[in-house]
């Protein structure tokens, strides 16, 4: 350990214990919280299922940034260096067209765990545990911008068995990986203008929904999540799947909402909705992205929504409730840069969170002394947060501070900049 990292540690511990916060035990818990890293922000979004194909459904990534992944194998090589730049132990998420399909096309209603058992040995291998989602977009029969909401039933159906079939696979990684995987449906239904008969299209959705959780799963080995969305691209006026509609279904059901960050208002904020929905239900997730006004998926940074997100998590005692994934796919900056910057701020946030003085805090506010609980949060602010988290970088044997962007730039020299 570096005598300056272990000196300012120290002192931080400190600081820290004079406000009744043991800062072993946060770090303790943060290594227990898994991120699950987004396949899709190494190569746009593509998948190998038709890698020349153009994404559809309201979905979009920005730039040409040189290097993004173009086959499988790249796709895990830059995974595995952004997880050598982040401390911890994180899972990976994929989607169902990133399947492992021997050159040959596979259809989505077709897939099976035999197409995603290369990924599944390679998590093995690598210490990774595995999230899954169905990929109901880019595909002809997502071309006018409706799938499990169709108003043909021939198309409702093709979309059902696919998202059976994806479940069957999150099972599976589950069941090998021994770990509980997320599969999430998340579907892009909707209108760019406006829609007269709401209702039926989200009665289909309900009925197609009631038949792919007709085959039941081991909660054991994967849990299935719904996730909403405000709109998309081309689907402006209309989004079937609203928060509303998944909030419902899955209260009723009892089945895992989602809560993506950016699927929202630009005013709207999700931190404040997680204490809620705990209420109804067990576990929820989280896809952590920054919106931009209108654009939902840019890299996560370190601010004050995030911050308040982790906040709400450690707050509510929910640390064993909620899982925390990424969800953003930036191309016009290095993708691996992208993936470092998002999961150690997601970290520093989470960390922050886990040394606020809560007992105190608590004690505060039970009491009414409100101008008590504004200094001390005030304060938290600027406690030495900093020195804990570059700690724990070091505990882990991972790069401190901001020297990993010379490693990428290494990387991208060496690597990504040939492809």
């Amino acid at each position: 350990m570096d005598e300056k990292i272990q000196k300012a540690f120290d002192l931080a511990v400190a600081e820290y214990a004079a406000v009744g916060v043991d800062v072993n035990k946060a770090l303790d818990q943060l290594d227990k919280l898994p991120i699950s890293l987004h396949c899709w922000q190494a190569d746009d979004v593509t998948g190998f299922e038709n890698p020349d194909g153009a994404l559809t459904g309201g979905i979009q990534a920005t730039g040409n940034y040189p290097g993004k992944a173009r086959t499988i194998e790249e796709l895990r090589a830059d995974i595995d260096k952004a997880m050598q730049l982040i401390p911890g132990n994180h899972r990976v998420n994929l989607h169902a067209f990133y399947g492992d399909f021997g050159g040959k096309f596979v259809d989505r209603d077709q897939i099976e765990p035999k197409h995603f058992q290369s990924w599944i040995d390679w998590a093995k291998e690598k210490g990774y545990k595995l999230d899954f989602n169905c990929t109901c977009f880019s595909h002809p029969k997502s071309a006018d911008g409706l799938t499990l909401s169709h108003p043909d039933p021939e198309i409702r159906n093709f979309w059902i068995e696919h998202v059976i079939r994806s479940r069957k696979i999150a099972e599976e990684m589950g069941r090998q990986l021994g770990s509980k995987c997320m599969h999430n449906i998340w579907i892009p239904d909707g209108s760019k203008d406006v829609t007269v008969n709401r209702l039926q299209y989200r009665k289909n959705l309900k009925e197609s929904l009631d038949k792919i959780f007709e085959y039941k799963t081991n909660d054991e080995y994967m849990l299935d999540c719904i996730e909403s969305k405000l709109f998309g691209v081309g689907l402006e006026s209309y989004t079937v799947g609203s928060h509303e509609f998944y909030m419902g279904y899955g209260m009723k059901n009892n089945v895992v909402v989602t809560l993506d960050s950016g699927h929202f208002h630009p005013t709207e904020i999700i931190s404040d909705k997680i204490s809620s929905l705990l209420l109804f239900l067990p576990e929820i997730m989280l896809h952590v992205t920054r919106g931009v006004r209108w654009d939902s998926d840019h890299v996560v940074i370190l601010n004050e929504e995030l911050l308040a997100i982790a906040q709400e998590i450690v707050r509510a005692d929910a640390v064993d409730k909620v899982h925390v994934g990424l969800d953003y796919f930036d191309a016009s900056i290095n993708r691996i840069g992208a993936y470092v910057v998002g999961v150690r701020a997601t970290q520093r946030a989470l960390l922050q969170a886990l040394l606020e003085p809560i007992a105190k805090l608590r004690e505060y506010e039970s009491k009414g002394q409100f101008f008590e609980r504004m200094a001390l949060l005030e304060e938290a602010k600027s406690m030495p947060w900093g020195a804990i988290y570059n700690y724990y970088c070091a505990k882990k044997g991972v790069i401190v501070g901001e020297s990993y962007i010379t490693d990428i730039e290494k990387y991208e020299a060496e690597v990504t900049s040939k492809r």
